[in-house]
C-alpha cells in the first residue's frame, strides 16, 4: 500500500502550499516542507507548541524557533537553488508511514555543460526525542568539484506580527554550534543546538587514508593555526567511519557566529561520482521545559550524535509504527481515498500533544502562526473523535488543557458581565482570549471590520463540556471528572444560565444575540445548533454533579455553596429551554429565528455580486449576511452530532434544503456533509464532500484569505473531519458509552473498511464490508463489550472473532 506523498518537478508557485503539504512534526513542535535552502520569504518556519510572544500591539502569536537545518551550496561562487538556478530534476517526497521528508535535486554544474550536482537531504522530527530534529543532507558531483557548504542555525526566520526573539546570539561549544534568544512579551530563554557529522565518499576516505587528499582541518576566522592533528583527522576518517564534530572531508572548515546566526562554511573537495554526506542533530529547547535551556539543548545534540543517525531513525519509525497500528484506517478498493485518508491521520498525528495536557491542537496545527496559533472549537468537534476511539491518553490531554485554562474563561465571563465559565473562540496558553474585536480588514476601504466572533459564539463552552463527558463516556475513566472536568462543566452551565432570557410570555429560555457556526450571520436569536448544545451541555452538567455528590460529597458542597446558581435553577432551565424542532410537514429545522424571511439566492447569484474574489461575506455589510447563504454546515452539524434524536426523513430534507445554500467557506464544513449523506442512505453523494476534506492540504485548494487576512497552513479538523466521514458515516460506527452500532453505509467502489479501536481501555479491529462486519478483540482484553452489527446484537469477549452477515 502506497505510503508516499511525492512531488515532481519544480513549480515556484507551490512554495507555500508545499510547505504545509509536506510537514514533519512530533507534537512538540513542527517543521514546515521547506527545502533546505529556504528562508524566511519561503515562510520556514520550526513553530513551537504553547510558546507564544506579543509585539506591541501586534496579535499575540506563537513563537518560531530558529532554523537548524539551513544549508546552502555554492559552486563556483554560485548558489546552488530551486529558487534561482532551474534545477534540471526535482522531486519532494513524504513518506507518512515513518514521518521522514525527502528531497533529490539535481542541479547543472555552473560553466559545465554536462556536469550534474545532486543534492539529496532526508529529515524527521523524532517521536522519541521530542526536542530533536535530525536530518541527513549529501552532495555528489558528476565531476571533479570543489563545492563550499554553509551550514548552521538561521535565526530570520517567518514571523507574521514579529520578530518574537530578541538578543539571538551565536556561539559554539565543544564542536557544536548555538543561537539562544528570548521572547519579547515574557522573557522566555529559547535555545537551538546543532551537531555536525560528516561521512566521506568510500573512495575520498581511501584517499584521505592515503594520504592523497588534505587532511580534514578546522579554523576560525582570524585562527592561524588548524585545530587538530593529520593523524587524528586520518584516523579518525579511517576505515569509512564518521568524522565527528565540524570536522569535514579534504577541505577547510570556518566558523561565523553573530546576532542572529551560527554558521558553518565548509570547503569540500569532491571526487566525481562520491557521496558526501553530513548529519545535523538539530535541538529545539525552551524556558517551557524548566532547567537551563543552552545546556539542554547541547546536551541533546551530543547525546543524539552519539546515537548516530540510523539508530534515531530505526527508534522514531519503531514509534510511528505503533501509532499506525492503532489508528490505521485500511480501505479496500480505493488508493486515491486510502492515501489522502492516511495523510489526514499523519498530519493528526504529527501535532497531538500526547506530553502535555498544557496543550492542544491549534486551528492551523503547527504550521504556523496564522490564526494566533490558537485553539478554536475545532479540538472537541472535529479532532477529538479520531482520539477519542484511538488514542484516549491524547484525547485527555486536550480536554485536560480546557481543565487548566479554566481561569481563563471564567475571566472572560467576568468581563462580560456574566457568571461561570465563557471559554476563549481563539484560545492561548492562558486560556485568554486572543480573538479580536476587529478580526477582519475590509478589502475595499482597508478599515477594519467589527465582528463579533468573541463576543457572541457562546457554543464553544457548550463543546468543551460535550468533549469533556464523551471522554468519560469512552473511556470510564472518572479521572477527567475529579481532576476538574466537574467544575468546568459546572462552570458552563452557570455561564449559560445567566447569558439566557426567560420569556415570560411563552414560559421558557432562550438564547438570543448569538452567533452560531455559521458566521455570515452574527448575532441572531435561537440559533438551533447552540440552543441545542446548551440544553447538553445543562444535561451533562446535572449528571456531573450527581456523580460528584455520590463520589466526594464535601467537594460537591463547597462547589455549590460558592455559586449563586442552583442544580435546581440549571434543572428548569434544561426543562424550559427553548429548541427548534422540525417543521411538521416540510421537515425542515430553522437555522434561527426569521432565518426563512432572508433573501433565498443562489450562491452562484451571490458569488456574482462580489467585486473581489477576498471580500468577507459576513459581518455588517458583507453579502450573504442578508440572504440564507452560510459559510458551513450548521443545521446539518446539529443533525450529525444529535442523529438519535431526528428520524431519516427529516435529515434528508434538511441536508437537501441547506447544502446548495453552503457555501463550505469553512473546511469544517464538507466533512458534516459527508457524514449526514452516510447516515440518510445516500454514501455517494457524500463521497465527494469526503474526498474535498480529505485532499484539502494535499491540493492546497482551500480558502486562502478572509479579507486581507491570510488565514493558510493546514487543516487539523479537516483532517479530523476526513476520519469522522470515513468510520463514523461510511462505516457506520458509533459508540454511547456502552454499545458499539455499527450500520454501514459504504461508498460503492469501498469493499470494505478495517478499522482499530481503543474503547473501555479494551482493543478491538473491526472489518466493515459491503455484506458482512467482523469483529476481532485482543486477547489480552479485560472484558466483553457488546456491538450491534446491523440488527443484531453480541457480545465480543476477549481474542474472540464474530462476523455477521448484514445483508
Amino acid at each position: 500500500m502506497n505510503w508516499i506523498i511525492r512531488e515532481k518537478g519544480y513549480d515556484k508557485q507551490r512554495v507555500t502550499t508545499n510547505g504545509n503539504k509536506f510537514m514533519i512534526g512530533n507534537g512538540y513542535m513542527g517543521y514546515r516542507g521547506t527545502l533546505e535552502e529556504y528562508g524566511r520569504f519561503e515562510l520556514t518556519a520550526t513553530t513551537l507548541a504553547g510558546l507564544y510572544d506579543q509585539v506591541g500591539d501586534n496579535w499575540r502569536e506563537p513563537v518560531n524557533a530558529p532554523n537548524g537545518l539551513f544549508t546552502q551550496v555554492f559552486c563556483d561562487g554560485e548558489l546552488l537553488s530551486v529558487l534561482s538556478s532551474g534545477p534540471l530534476e526535482h522531486v519532494q517526497e513524504l513518506d507518512i508511514r515513518h514521518a521522514v521528508h525527502r528531497r533529490r535535486t539535481v542541479f547543472r554544474t555552473p560553466g559545465s555543460a554536462s556536469g550534474r550536482i545532486t543534492l539529496s537531504a532526508e529529515r524527521f522530527c523524532s517521536a522519541e526525542r521530542l526536542h530533536l530534529i535530525v536530518s541527513k543532507i549529501s552532495v555528489q558531483c558528476s565531476e571533479d568539484q570543489e563545492l563550499l557548504i554553509r551550514t548552521g542555525i538561521d535565526g530570520d526566520v517567518w514571523d507574521i506580527n514579529g520578530p518574537h526573539l530578541e538578543g539571538l546570539t551565536g556561539s559554539e561549544a565543544e564542536g557544536s554550534l548555538l543561537l539562544a534568544g528570548r521572547t519579547q512579551e515574557l522573557h522566555v530563554p529559547v535555545a537551538v543546538a546543532e551537531g555536525l557529522v560528516c561521512v566521506p565518499g568510500e573512495a575520498a576516505a581511501d584517499a584521505l587514508a592515503q594520504g592523497k587528499m588534505p587532511a580534514p582541518v578546522e579554523k576560525r576566522p582570524g585562527d592561524k593555526a588548524a585545530v587538530g592533528s593529520e593523524a587524528e583527522a586520518r584516523a579518525r576518517a579511517g576505515v569509512r567511519g564518521e568524522v565527528e564534530g565540524k570536522v569535514n572531508v579534504g577541505s577547510e572548515s570556518t566558523t561565523e557566529v553573530g546576532a542572529g546566526f551560527a554558521y558553518r562554511e565548509i570547503r569540500l573537495h569532491c571526487l566525481a561520482g562520491e557521496t558526501y554526506t553530513f548529519y545535523k542533530y538539530v535541538s529545539v529547547s525552551t524556558g517551557l521545559d524548566g532547567g537551563a535551556v543552552s545546556q539542554a539543548a547541547l546536551k541533546c545534540s551530543r547525546e543524539a550524535a552519539e546515537c548516530g543517525y540510523d539508530a534515531l531513525l530505526r527508534e522514531h519509525a519503531e514509534s510511528w509504527e505503533q501509532k499506525w497500528s492503532r489508528s490505521d484506517v485500511v480501505i479496500e478498493g480505493d488508493e486515491e481515498a486510502q492515501l489522502a485518508l492516511r495523510y489526514s491521520l499523519y498530519q493528526l498525528h504529527i501535532i497531538s500533544p500526547g506530553h502535555s495536557e498544557k496543550l492542544s491542537i491549534p486551528a492551523r496545527g503547527l504550521s504556523g502562526q496564522v490564526y494566533k496559533g490558537a485553539v478554536f472549537w475545532d479540538t472537541e468537534m472535529f479532532m477529538l473523535p479520531f482520539f477519542l476511539y484511538t488514542q484516549p491518553e491524547v484525547a485527555r490531554n486536550l480536554l485536560m488543557y480546557r481543565v487548566h485554562t479554566l481561569d481563563g474563561a471564567k475571566r472572560k465571563a467576568a468581563e462580560y458581565g456574566y457568571e461561570g465559565a465563557f471559554y476563549a473562540w481563539e484560545s492561548q496558553e492562558t486560556g485568554n482570549d486572543a480573538c479580536t474585536l476587529f478580526n477582519v480588514n475590509d478589502v475595499f476601504t482597508g478599515r477594519p471590520m467589527r465582528t463579533y466572533f468573541r463576543d457572541k459564539q457562546i457554543h464553544i463552552s457548550a463543546d468543551v463540556a460535550y468533549g469533556i463527558w464523551q471522554y468519560y463516556r469512552f473511556t470510564g475513566d472518572d479521572s477527567i471528572l475529579l481532576d476538574g472536568g466537574v467544575e468546568v462543566v459546572w462552570e458552563c452551565a452557570r455561564f449559560f444560565y445567566s447569558y439566557a432570557y426567560f420569556n415570560p410570555g411563552k414560559l421558557r429560555y432562550e438564547i438570543l444575540d448569538v452567533t452560531g457556526p455559521d458566521e455570515y450571520h452574527e448575532r441572531v436569536n435561537n440559533n438551533a445548533f447552540t440552543n441545542e448544545m446548551v440544553k447538553k451541555c445543562l444535561s451533562i452538567t446535572l449528571e456531573a454533579l450527581d456523580y460528584l455528590k455520590g463520589k466526594r460529597p464535601k467537594r460537591y458542597d463547597a462547589l455549590i455553596s460558592r455559586s449563586v446558581v442552583t442544580p435546581e435553577q440549571i434543572q428548569e432551565m434544561h426543562d424550559l429551554l427553548y429548541v427548534q424542532q422540525p417543521d411538521p410537514s416540510s421537515r425542515l429545522i430553522e437555522q434561527f429565528d426569521r432565518y426563512y424571511k432572508l433573501e433565498d439566492v443562489s450562491l452562484p447569484e451571490l458569488k456574482s455580486r462580489m467585486l473581489n474574489p477576498h471580500e468577507y461575506l459576513g459581518g455588517g455589510n458583507g453579502l450573504a449576511t442578508t440572504t440564507q447563504i452560510l459559510k458551513q454546515a450548521d443545521v446539518v452539524l446539529l443533525l450529525h452530532l444529535f442523529g438519535e434524536q431526528y428520524d431519516r426523513d427529516t435529515k434528508r430534507a434538511n441536508w437537501e434544503y441547506y447544502e446548495p445554500r453552503t457555501e463550505h467557506g469553512s473546511s469544517l464544513s464538507s466533512c458534516i456533509y459527508a457524514l449526514v449523506a452516510a447516515d440518510i442512505g445516500i454514501p455517494d453523494w457524500g463521497y465527494p464532500y469526503f474526498m474535498r476534506t480529505a485532499t484539502i492540504d494535499l491540493t492546497g485548494e482551500s480558502k486562502q484569505y478572509v479579507g486581507d487576512l491570510y488565514i493558510g497552513g493546514t487543516h487539523p479538523a479537516a483532517n479530523g473531519g476526513a476520519w469522522m466521514a470515513a468510520v463514523l458515516g461510511f462505516a457506520g460506527l458509533r459508540f454511547d458509552g456502552k454499545t458499539v452500532r455499527i450500520k454501514p453505509s459504504l461508498p460503492e467502489k469501498w469493499r470494505s473498511v478495517e478499522i482499530p479501536l481503543h474503547l473501555l481501555n479494551q482493543s478491538y479491529r473491526v472489518r466493515v464490508g459491503q455484506e458482512e462486519i467482523t469483529v476481532e478483540a485482543l486477547a489480552e482484553n479485560a472484558g466483553s463489550l457488546e456491538f450491534q452489527l446491523g440488527d443484531h446484537i453480541v457480545f465480543v469477549r476477549p481474542g474472540e472473532k464474530i462476523s455477521q452477515n448484514i445483508r
